[in-house]
């Protein structure tokens, strides 16, 4: 993710937001980046004023949690022209078939 081998594939931004709002929405973007084949995408968080946002803190929480996690490989934070710590980079798992 990190060394830039996959290309953005989707992105969501966040910015302004609550948080049952921003659950929901990350949720169907995943979903979606799922369903669709989407391997790499950027989740933009904002850093929230003093760099402590709500979003920034919670959106890893909720990407290890069920059902986000059966979907999501691993995040990162991004580098600094995609946002830096205010943005994640999200490696999506592959959808499978079950035929």
């Amino acid at each position: 993710m990190k060394r830039g081998e996959l290309a953005i594939e989707a992105v969501l931004d966040l910015h302004g937001h609550v948080q049952d709002r921003a659950h929901a929405e990350l949720h169907g973007f995943i979903e979606r980046a799922w369903a669709s084949g989407r391997r790499l995408v950027l989740v933009v968080t904002g850093k929230g004023q003093g760099g402590d946002g709500v979003l920034r803190r919670q959106v890893p929480r909720w990407l290890n949690q069920s059902p986000l996690r059966e979907r999501v490989i691993g995040f990162s934070h991004a580098r600094q022209h995609h946002g830096g710590e205010g943005a994640l980079y999200v490696l999506v798992r592959r959808h499978r078939d079950p035929r």
